[in-house]
């Protein structure tokens, strides 16, 4: 679910070609195996659409201006993960929420475009971090999306880090879902002061969400039309977010229905801590369940 001006721009595309959009530069790739949007700020996939299915993910048909980030798709939070600003490296530790990555330029260094699917290599134009850099690798193909944000340690000491792909999944009626995949899986509450409970069953949503999930499972979303698979890869925090009414201001409400975020991420449950010369990926593979 996009907005219709970015369909249309990808109505007149064959292959891939880059974009302005909202004020962005964006890819649009438009191939045998589906498309897929990446905007260049951020290095944020914002649409992917196998071949005979409908749109995976979600964006807000109003998204804010620049520099605001744009709600919808997969925003990368990093190197840090809503204020859990362990690497925030400002005088308050007052960094924007959700980390440095959403709001920053991205380079495409590579594209491997191959009859079956493509691989996508990005990169910050500039330094984010004294201590920390970061890329991103998207593989998409006719059955699955996979994304990847590697963060490597090149300073001289230890540094602490949290951080999350925050997938926003198209759904027909967020009140119709079912989320599988969670149960008996300890969570922390975040709209009860981060009160820590036992998911009981399948999670519906039948109002606010804001939760961190203590586990490793994949999580199948089922919103009674279709059913997508959400894996991961080293992540031991799965958050769950709807608004329900206390919405966004860059999201009207006809549209907030049409969301459910599945994060794959890694949060004061399952912080990562990376030594000098060491690497952690952190993934997310969305495929049908």
């Amino acid at each position: 679910m996009i907005p219709d001006s970015l369909k249309q721009l990808l109505s007149h595309v064959d292959g891939h070609q880059r974009v302005t959009w909202e004020g962005r530069d964006v890819t649009l790739f438009n191939m045998a195996w589906g498309e897929m949007v990446i905007s260049l700020q951020g290095a944020q996939v914002l649409h992917f659409q196998p071949t005979g299915d409908t749109g995976w993910l979600w964006v807000t048909p109003t998204p804010q201006a620049l520099p605001g980030a744009i709600r919808g798709g997969i925003p990368l939070c990093w190197p840090w993960f809503a204020d859990e600003r362990y690497a925030d490296e400002s005088p308050e530790r007052n960094g924007p929420f959700h980390g440095l990555a959403r709001h920053a330029m991205w380079r495409l260094d590579a594209v491997d475009d191959h009859a079956e699917g493509i691989e996508v290599h990005l990169s910050p134009e500039e330094r984010l971090h004294s201590q920390l850099t970061a890329r991103v690798v998207i593989q998409a193909n006719a059955q699955r999306l996979n994304v990847e944000i590697i963060s490597e340690n090149i300073g001289d000491a230890p540094i602490k880090t949290s951080g999350a792909l925050h997938s926003y999944l198209a759904v027909h009626d967020a009140h119709q879902c079912r989320l599988e995949g969670l149960a008996g899986a300890r969570y922390l509450d975040k709209l009860r002061d981060f009160a820590e409970s036992e998911q009981q069953g399948t999670l519906a949503i039948r109002g606010p969400v804001d939760r961190i999930y203590h586990t490793n499972e994949a999580v199948l979303l089922d919103d009674g039309q279709r059913t997508l698979r959400i894996g991961k890869q080293s992540s031991d925090s799965t958050v769950i977010w709807h608004p329900d009414s206390e919405l966004p201001n860059d999201t009207p409400a006809d549209a907030a229905k049409h969301f459910v975020c599945v994060e794959a991420a890694n949060t004061r449950l399952d912080p990562v801590w990376l030594v000098p010369g060491a690497q952690h990926l952190l993934g997310t593979t969305i495929s049908r369940g």
